[in-house]
């Protein structure tokens, strides 16, 4: 019977054509060790042996919680070759959220990293009834549990299994059957789960090594959360489909010595981590002094040329050329390297809009951004600045074999072979989203006559976050506005490093709190208040994801009015004219 092009056929594929070459890289006692392919190849057929010893159906689930280690990917292969479904978890999830995502997508059996993680599913077990096996990663102290293995333990289960059982599961593999979920926060209620199948993580994996995203013999640094499809992308799809090298961050904190260790030849950041660099590279930048002030300057312009030739497809010449050689040599070659991207060929920033002078900082120095557009519900990418094919301050044009266009309302609508097959168990969520075969992105943007694209805002009232996190104000604010001094909660983050909050009081509640102490100042000034709001959020916040929980808050002195703009006539927040009214406050609040 002829097999499907899936990508647990693909990363064993790579593991007969290249058997001794490094698949990924992991720090141990100091030292970056490698794993081959055939190694890696092994490990993932018995981590899907010892799925199948633990009574693993298939179709079933399985739930991933930790950050970015070798037994993330093994497993998360693993149980797409046994014939079932991954679904990965934020490792900031609150345990009510792990609850909810690991009970939703009906897991059969977990993999968390360590014993922080399990504390999370050991506070709802009684909500878990599904949940047939734990999981911990290696390292992870003993836990005393009947529900819970070690990995050690986990992988000896595959010993009464045969490679034969897992083929059958391989081989009944279907392109258009349920590969993976990615659990996206909509824009209320719970967060939802993206199916995706064998087709649409293939397809796109295949058509980003087209485009130049990868090829055997790149490396990168996997360091963001692999729940998000964006590290998927470069973690686990693209390293399967073309035999590229995964290096394995030791932890966030640890990912700028990471970079410079490993001088990785693909890197993809969110804007955050670009604007860290940019923030820190301009501060050295602006230290020189005298002739070698005037020799980075000159090298910068130098570059800033060179750059905007290439982007529109043309190697520079004659006397630029030159002097390209001179900056690079004298400058850049020097810069790169100690940023980590010494070796980079590619530089990709995705998962949240990114300001266009910060794109330029970088083109200055001879680092080109690519910024790729896209959600988890076209498994990653929609359009992709390409090399030689570059816009900066739009997202590029329209992947080969997806279709984009602009709705009446400016809505941005797309269909191809990564568009997704729906909501897990949500149709009606589906069929809103998904009409005629086009995904409705609630995004909205303006094509050029070039069929570049550019974001210009978005319908629905998610905020992404600097990070590329996204979250759901509606939820929040209504935690916020239990308390009866509130009368209204603005949640603000978009394209910011943490949310904040402007707050609005309820001028009876507040003077009735105050009592005798009201007329002392005005209300919004108050210590009193202003630590009654911050004890109110305080207790919001532990009941959610560290992204979502609110840093800073500001009380108003005035309501939210129709008469001001804030507020529709029937009495819905206008986010847009609230940041407008409010900038200064806003701008306090983010000010260093």
């Amino acid at each position: 019977m002829p097999t499907a092009d899936t990508i647990p056929r693909r990363l064993l594929e790579q593991a007969r054509r290249r058997p001794a070459s490094p698949a990924y890289f992991a720090k141990r006692a100091g030292v970056w060790r490698p794993t081959t392919w055939r190694q890696y190849g092994d490990e993932v057929r018995t981590a899907a042996r010892a799925l199948i010893g633990l009574g693993f159906p298939r179709g079933g689930k399985v739930a991933i919680l930790g950050f970015n280690r070798p037994e993330w990917v093994i497993f998360d292969h693993a149980a797409m070759m046994a014939g079932g479904v991954p679904a990965g978890i934020y490792t900031t999830c609150s345990p009510e959220e792990v609850q909810y995502i690991v009970h939703h997508c009906e897991a059969h059996t977990m993999l968390v990293e360590d014993v922080a993680q399990w504390k999370k599913v050991a506070a709802q077990r009684a909500s878990l009834p599904l949940l047939r096996h734990v999981v911990t990663m290696k390292g992870c102290p003993a836990i005393d549990d009947p529900l819970v293995l070690s990995w050690e333990a986990f992988i000896a289960k595959a010993t009464a299994v045969s490679d034969q059982a897992v083929d059958d599961r391989l081989d009944h593999l279907e392109q258009d059957e349920l590969a993976t979920l990615i659990y996206t926060s909509g824009t209320t209620g719970p967060p939802k789960g993206v199916m995706l199948s064998h087709r649409n993580l293939a397809w796109t994996a295949q058509t980003m090594i087209d485009l130049g995203g990868g090829r055997a013999g790149d490396s990168s640094l996997s360091y963001l959360p692999l729940s998000h499809i964006a590290e998927q992308m470069n973690t686990i799809l693209l390293p399967a489909s073309a035999g590229a090298t995964v290096y394995f961050a030791e932890s966030i904190e640890k990912v700028p010595d990471n970079l410079r260790e490993v001088q990785p030849t693909v890197v993809f950041g969110v804007p955050r981590i670009w604007e860290k660099f940019h923030a820190g590279v301009a501060a050295k930048l602006a230290q020189a002094a005298g002739a070698k002030k005037h020799l980075v300057t000159w090298a910068r312009d130098v570059c800033t040329q060179v750059v905007a030739a290439r982007n529109r497809g043309r190697e520079p010449g004659g006397l630029l050329a030159l002097q390209y050689q001179l900056a690079n040599k004298l400058v850049i070659s020097k810069l790169k390297p100690a940023l980590g991207l010494g070796r980079a060929r590619m530089c990709v920033s995705g998962a949240a809009p990114i300001a266009k002078d910060v794109i330029e900082f970088f083109a200055s120095l001879d680092i080109v951004l690519h910024e790729v557009y896209g959600q988890s519900e076209d498994t990653g990418p929609t359009s992709f600045n390409l090399p030689g094919a570059t816009r900066f301050g739009t997202v590029g044009q329209a992947l080969p074999g997806v279709e984009v266009k602009i709705a009446a309302d400016g809505e941005i609508l797309v269909k191809g072979p990564n568009v997704f097959i729906g909501y897990f168990k949500e149709p009606a969520a589906t069929t809103e989203s998904l009409i005629d075969g086009w995904l409705c992105s609630g995004d909205l943007g303006e094509l050029d006559g070039d069929g570049f694209l550019t974001i210009t805002g978005r319908k629905k009232e998610i905020i992404i976050t600097a990070g590329g996190k996204n979250v759901s104000p509606k939820n929040i604010e209504a935690a916020i506005k239990e308390s009866p001094l509130v009368s209204e909660a603005v949640v603000i983050g978009d394209r910011r490093k943490f949310l904040s909050a402007l707050i609005t009081l309820d001028d009876a509640a507040a003077t009735a709190f105050l009592g005798d102490r009201a007329a002392a100042a005005p209300l919004h000034e108050h210590a009193d208040l202003n630590a009654a709001v911050q004890h109110q959020i305080d207790a919001v916040n532990v009941k959610l994801a560290r992204v979502e929980q609110v840093k800073k808050f500001t009380i108003l002195p005035r309501q939210l009015g129709i008469e001001t703009g804030e507020l529709t006539p029937t009495l819905k927040v206008k986010r847009k004219a609230v940041n407008k009214s409010f900038a200064r406050e806003i701008e306090a609040m983010y000010a260093e």
